[in-house]
């Protein structure tokens, strides 16, 4: 009777207590986290940093967290979730008050560093605390609702950090984000202390720190987030060259976008395989960011946000639950091998697309973001291909 109870109610499955506060905490967190999205460019270009400075101290945040991820699935072995994630929120709040105080390069280079430490931990806890939660027949669909937070989060904190900078002053901004860490923390604090079990496969003791079963996916991952960091970094002051002087609004059509796609597209799963639905939206982040290129009025670009707000909306949960499926493993080090090389992306785009603004301008660098996501569909179905011959060897 349990069982077909479960069957007709998956959701009851899934909206466990854990899961909501792990919803919430992470909320509060990634809300922090996008305020600085739209924000830390212009205040950074405020206080004198060159472009390629601020392509550097945007993916700065991507160095520290790919460490950290490797190190933090180890932890989470012998250490309970909610513990990690509350020094991990602490931290997050104390680098908000640290911004304030501290001036470009070095010293907001070592905060967005130690924020980087903050993000891995927070996210790759909590990630591995509602995976195992959650029995692994809806853990797909799990995570395109837990992703709702992140991406509801983006939405409310990317206009509104615009609104507050530029009424109140950064400082007052920085203060905010640090009450949501706050507030993070707290809830963080009431998760149950040990997350539940489930098998273990053997694994080589150096799988406590890395998944070779999940590099496929996991440079799928990178290449992608590659693409994202980039725009994430320079559209505010592109925006601002066009004219239109809230850059937050692209950042939220993209988020609403999100939420809409991850609250009402569940069914797709039970129409198209995950592979299907990497392969199609791949193509549609693609298209968005080429048409971004051509983009210079408020309306493009929250048409620019919707389209791929769609594409992260699947790509984001599905590519995820594909990697941890194929990993054979939902435990901290699995999570945070493909978390790992996310924060490589996140790193990398930045930094690499700041060179491209400045030698050749923003709109060559969007078109390069857009080559990118065609380079990652053609891995992937590289990937697909070669697994497909080596499945039938066997």
């Amino acid at each position: 009777m349990d069982d077909v109870e479960t069957i007709q109610h998956p959701l009851k499955s899934i909206l466990v207590r854990d899961y909501v506060l792990g919803f919430f905490a992470l909320f509060g967190f990634l809300a922090a986290f996008h305020a600085l999205t739209p924000t830390l460019p212009i205040y950074l270009e405020r206080l004198g940093s060159s472009k390629t400075e601020i392509g550097v101290l945007v993916g700065a945040i991507g160095i520290s967290a790919l460490a950290a991820r490797l190190l933090v699935g180890k932890v989470l072995r012998s250490h309970p979730g909610r513990v990690v994630m509350m020094m991990a929120a602490a931290l997050f709040g104390l680098s908000f008050l640290a911004l304030i105080v501290f001036r470009p390069f070095w010293p907001v280079f070592i905060v967005r560093l130690l924020q980087g430490i903050a993000f891995a931990s927070l996210d790759t806890a909590v990630l591995s605390h509602i995976v195992r939660i959650i029995a692994p027949a809806y853990r797909a669909r799990a995570l395109v609702y837990f992703f709702v937070g992140p991406s509801l989060a983006a939405a409310i904190a990317a206009t509104s950090s615009v609104y507050v900078a530029d009424a109140y002053g950064f400082t007052v901004l920085l203060f905010a984000c640090t009450g949501l860490c706050v507030c993070s923390l707290l809830l963080s604090s009431t998760l149950g202390g040990k997350d539940a079990e489930e098998p273990k496969l053997s694994a080589p003791p150096g799988a406590l720190f890395f998944r070779p079963q999940i590099l496929a996916p996991a440079i799928m991952s990178l290449l992608f987030y590659f693409s994202y960091a980039g725009v994430a970094a320079f559209f505010p002051l592109y925006s601002l060259q066009c004219g239109v002087m809230n850059p937050g609004l692209f950042f939220s059509s993209m988020a609403v976008t999100l939420i809409a796609v991850r609250l009402l597209g569940g069914f797709v799963f039970e129409i198209y395989t995950k592979e299907r639905i990497i392969s199609f939206f791949l193509l549609v982040a693609a298209a968005a960011l080429a048409i971004l290129s051509l983009s210079t009025t408020l309306p493009l670009f929250i048409l620019v946000g919707m389209l791929w707000g769609t594409a992260m909306g699947y790509l984001i949960p599905v590519s995820m639950a594909y990697a941890l499926e194929y990993a054979g493993s939902s435990d901290g080090t699995a999570i945070g091998t493909y978390q790992a090389f996310m924060d490589i992306g996140l790193a990398l785009g930045p930094a690499a697309m700041g060179m491209v603004v400045h030698f050749a301008g923003y709109r060559y660098m969007f078109l390069c973001s857009a080559f990118v996501c065609l380079v990652n569909l053609g891995f992937f179905l590289f990937y697909l291909r070669k697994r497909g011959k080596s499945t039938r060897a066997a």
